[in-house]
């Protein structure tokens, strides 16, 4: 089990995060007209998966933009951002802001995404909610790139995750 830190405190978080090399793990998210999505959704593509707690913070929000902005018109690549927010909350921030290179997929069902991809908040005041984390996962569904971001204040190394996206597009 990994941790992170928020405001200076430790938390726990349940499950193990997949590593470079292992097949990504299954689950469902709910986009934002309630149907259900998961990996096979999105066959042939490269699948950049954003966990993040909520759109309704600051950070998350930046995150996303530059998602959007940087990889989301990459070819054959999917920007896949998994939240505890409402289906309805994820698709009028995007609205809002003009994002349409990136699919929002929510928890509200259910934690097993955050859960597989051991990203779940086990304790404290986000209890429930992911942690921040981004897995970029090739066309046959194997993990290429995993970040675990050590504080769920902190944003993500979006040139890493750039990076690794360009490797499996070309």
């Amino acid at each position: 089990m990994a941790s992170v830190t928020h405001r200076g405190n430790t938390i726990q978080l349940d499950g193990n995060l997949p590593r470079p090399g292992e097949k990504a793990p299954g689950f469902k998210v709910v986009k934002d007209d309630l149907s259900e999505v998961g990996l096979e959704s999105f066959a042939g593509k490269v699948k950049v998966i954003v966990a993040l707690p909520s759109l309704d913070t600051p950070v998350c929000q930046k995150e996303t933009r530059e998602f959007n902005q940087k990889l989301g018109s990459m070819k054959d690549t999917v920007v896949l951002v998994v939240s505890g927010d409402l289906p309805f909350a994820m698709k009028r921030f995007c609205s809002t802001e003009g994002l349409s290179n990136v699919v929002t997929g929510s928890q509200f069902r259910d934690h097993a995404f955050s859960h597989a991809y051991g990203t779940f908040i086990t304790e404290g005041g986000l209890k429930g909610l992911s942690a921040r984390a981004v897995f970029v996962v090739d066309k046959n569904d194997t993990v290429q790139y995993t970040e675990l971001v050590p504080d769920i204040g902190g944003e993500p190394d979006y040139n890493a995750v750039s990076q690794a996206v360009s490797k499996l597009v070309g």
